[in-house]
């Protein structure tokens, strides 16, 4: 029975149940029965998730002969037969290196530096081990959104698609399942999901702003958190209005004759509308407050400033041109009298 403990690195024969000697299909065949024992799925004890990615990290590496190799040099495993030629070589080489007054033998510069490279290779491994298992925080993901005009004036809610990873169901992020890669995830440990997230539009957002949604990112690795998602702010570009903090300034076509006669005109707005009783002889370009028709928000209202521009039809009837003429020779005022170079 072998100790499944893991402050320690463990020995890769060892929590498999093998020999050094033994053959891939033996590995593959003691991997599949530790499995079956170990799975989270079938034993429920809180420590068979931690045994279970032992046992796949440990079949992982002697299953791939490069892998196997490479393990073996760095922490010095040999089987019985290499073991035998290696004490052998050592044994000649003491014999022949050691004084002739000495019974006692001595290491070889080439044995102190294999050992201090043996050392070196293991602490480093080590290492890499242990930040392998630390939790990871998932990678954060981004995308962008539109909103329009009226949107920033009443706030809103969007239901938008955002496409992320989490750990692999089938082998729960471990990569491998019944001793052969993952098909699933196919080896990758984890697997795309396209999730549907609400997000909820503040009031007075700025074009250009971007909303943090925590834990809405790619899944973290061993229990670490997962990453946020970022929504960066569009808003479409609407020439008759524009907003500034809390204010609203917005763009109010009217016709000469209310401009002239100071008519009481009606502005839609975007949760209703109000009126605008005009001055007589207003001009075009002229500028009016209304007082808390802004954005609410925070317990603070802005004000609506409406500029009004005097706009002509562009299919006049034969009777307003009629009337523009008797204007015109009613008309004893000169608009350009102060127009002029320097002036």
């Amino acid at each position: 029975m072998i100790c499944m403990a893991f402050n320690n690195v463990k020995n890769f024969y060892e929590i498999l149940e093998v020999d050094v000697d033994t053959n891939s299909e033996g590995i593959k065949t003691a991997y599949r029965r530790l499995a079956r024992k170990y799975h989270p799925d079938v034993n429920k004890n809180p420590e068979a998730v931690e045994i279970f990615k032992e046992i796949s990290l440990a079949y992982e590496t002697l299953s791939d002969e490069t892998k196997r190799n490479q393990y073996n040099i760095v922490n010095g495993i040999f089987n019985k037969d290499e073991k035998q030629e290696e004490k052998k070589q050592e044994q000649e080489q003491t014999k022949a290196e050691a004084p002739k007054y000495s019974s006692k033998p001595t290491y070889s510069k080439i044995n102190i530096l294999k050992t201090l490279k043996y050392f070196l290779a293991k602490l480093k491994k080590e290492k890499r081990y242990r930040d392998n298992r630390k939790p990871q925080k998932g990678e954060d993901i981004s995308t962008e959104i539109v909103i329009s005009p009226d949107e920033v004036f009443t706030g809103s809610k969007r239901i938008i698609n955002v496409s992320t990873t989490k750990a692999c169901p089938q082998c729960m992020g471990h990569r491998f399942a019944n001793g052969n890669k993952c098909p699933k995830c196919n080896g990758k440990g984890t697997v795309i999901e396209n999730k549907k997230i609400t997000v909820t539009i503040p009031k007075g957002v700025k074009d250009g702003a971007k909303l943090r949604l925590r834990s809405e990112g790619a899944s973290g690795k061993n229990g670490g958190a997962n990453g946020d998602l970022y929504i960066k702010i569009k808003v479409e570009a609407k020439t008759h209005i524009h907003y500034d903090k809390l204010n609203v300034y917005y763009n109010v076509p009217v016709t000469p004759f209310e401009a002239a006669l100071g008519e009481e005109i009606v502005i839609p707005v975007f949760d209703g509308k109000i009126k605008l009783k005009l001055p007589k002889n207003t001009s075009s370009g002229q500028k009016f407050r209304i007082s808390k028709q802004g954005i609410k928000k925070n317990g603070k209202i802005g004000d609506l400033i409406v500029t009004v521009s005097i706009e002509f039809s562009q299919d006049l009837s034969e009777d307003e041109i009629k009337l523009y003429r008797e204007l015109k020779n009613l008309s004893r005022t000169d608009v350009r009298k102060n127009f002029g170079y320097g002036c």
